[in-house]
């Protein structure tokens, strides 16, 4: 069974760094695009951000952009969200994916359980 398994959630000051990082079996690691979703309390789940196979191509919700950087370790089969600047609004339960593109959630194959992320102002 694919078992994506996330770390590194926490709670933060506003203005503070928090780096995530989801664990997934080579089998499905190296065959996927990887990504993070993130729920906030009574809100949708909405994508946050996705990187390519090769890690080349990466793509973020405009909410993240120039805050949150998507890296992967194919070596380690490791994805990670450095996030920086994080905001109260970023304060969710973040997801971990795999997929054939998992920018749009219907074609997302994999989610791991989520961490939690609390940001206090």
């Amino acid at each position: 069974q694919a078992l994506l398994v996330e770390s590194g959630g926490g709670l933060v000051q506003a203005g503070g760094s928090l780096r995530l990082s989801c664990a997934a079996p080579e089998s499905t690691f190296s065959s996927h695009t990887m990504g993070w979703y993130r729920q906030a309390p009574g809100k949708e789940r909405q994508f946050v951000s996705a990187i390519s196979w090769s890690g080349g191509t990466t793509d973020y919700a405009d909410s993240v952009k120039g805050r949150f950087t998507i890296s992967r370790d194919n070596a380690k089969n490791m994805v990670y969200l450095q996030m920086n600047s994080l905001k109260p609004e970023d304060t969710a339960v973040y997801y971990c994916v795999a997929g054939a593109d998992v920018r749009v959630q219907e074609w997302v194959r994999v989610w791991g359980e989520g961490t939690l992320v609390t940001v206090s102002s």
